[in-house]
């Protein structure tokens, strides 16, 4: 097993384990733009590093883990047209997850493993993310619920230069979602409730399928601080506030029946980073008018947010009351 120190610079191009703390690591700062800007270069795909990893952060996985991997391995490497690395993010597992996951790594050169002391998806992301030498950034879930024919349209925008982040959505008129009412309605509630509080444009916060450009993933990470599943919504909500592109990409995606997530737990903490990070926007410990001028692609005065932000907060804080009837539906939905 080798033992990567997280600081340290790009990996060699194979290995098979290393294991992370949570401490945080230092920003790097390499490909950030200085200015406002119309367009983003594209992507350089000659580069000596993997153009593309993808990160599939996993917790007792070993019943599919190796056949999930080989599917996308197998995908990648068939309908890929650059170099890419996967990197599976073991977050403390306590199965055969983290063997199968360094077995396969011995076979395949292109797929990494990083063994984490601390939970959270967003903590295994935001490190990973930090030190990974590719351009671009992506993640999935390990059960591979959504169809990996919408990656390619995910990868694109960002390698071109149009888009800066990329997210699936399943609650797109075109997207095709096999998963309960209770659990669509709960997505609907959830995403009105970003829209009301903080002005949110996207459509889908919790989709696990999103990519990013290093070069803004590095600039914008420093603020997105949770650990947990709400890191998604929160990178993405500054990103939008920082005058930032995000291409929604519509999804086929089917649910995971033995998924072992504690729902109403998930939907407490969802709301208590939807308090902080409103409360965190306002009072200025994200600087997202600074960080909008040094790389966003509008300016100041230009978001919708900033026009009506009065308005919004107000008409925020008043859904919050709606936020009872969430984590209820939440409940209703493991009892039912």
């Amino acid at each position: 097993m080798t033992l990567t120190d997280p600081t340290a610079s790009a990996p060699p191009r194979r290995f098979h384990s290393a294991r992370f703390g949570g401490a945080a690591l230092s920003t790097t700062q390499q490909g950030a733009q200085a200015g406002p800007q119309a367009r983003r270069s594209p992507i350089d795909t000659r580069a000596a590093v993997p153009v593309l990893d993808v990160t599939l952060p996993v917790f007792n996985e070993e019943a599919r883990l190796e056949q999930n991997l080989r599917r996308l391995y197998g995908h990648l490497a068939d309908s890929f047209p650059h170099t890419f690395r996967i990197t599976v993010a073991d977050n403390c597992s306590t199965d055969n997850t983290l063997r199968i996951a360094e077995r396969l790594a011995r076979e395949l050169p292109e797929l990494t493993v990083v063994r984490f002391q601390q939970r959270g998806r967003g903590n295994a992301l935001r490190h990973i993310w930090q030190v990974s030498p590719s351009p671009v950034l992506a993640y999935m879930e390990a059960d591979l619920s959504t169809d990996l024919s919408a990656l390619a349209p995910l990868i694109a925008p960002l390698l071109s230069g149009h888009s800066d982040l990329a997210v699936g959505t399943r609650l797109a008129r075109s997207s095709q979602a096999a998963r309960s009412p209770q659990r669509g309605f709960i997505s609907r509630s959830y995403n009105f409730l970003l829209h009301a509080v903080l002005g949110a444009r996207f459509s889908d916060a919790q989709c696990g399928f999103k990519a990013v450009r290093a070069d803004v993933a590095h600039r914008i990470l420093p603020y997105a601080k949770d650990d947990g599943w709400f890191f998604d919504t929160e990178l993405l909500v500054i990103a939008e506030r920082c005058g930032l592109r995000v291409h929604e990409v519509p999804v086929d995606w089917t649910d995971d029946p033995t998924s072992s997530v504690d729902v109403v737990r998930t939907a407490l903490a969802d709301l208590r980073g939807l308090v902080r990070l409103a409360r965190d926007l306002g009072s200025g410990r994200v600087p997202y008018k600074e960080v909008r001028r040094e790389i966003g692609r509008t300016p100041a005065s230009g978001t919708a947010a900033a026009r009506l932000g009065p308005l919004l907060h107000l008409a925020g804080w008043a859904a919050l009351s709606a936020a009872v009837v969430f984590v209820v539906l939440h409940a209703a939905h493991v009892v039912g």
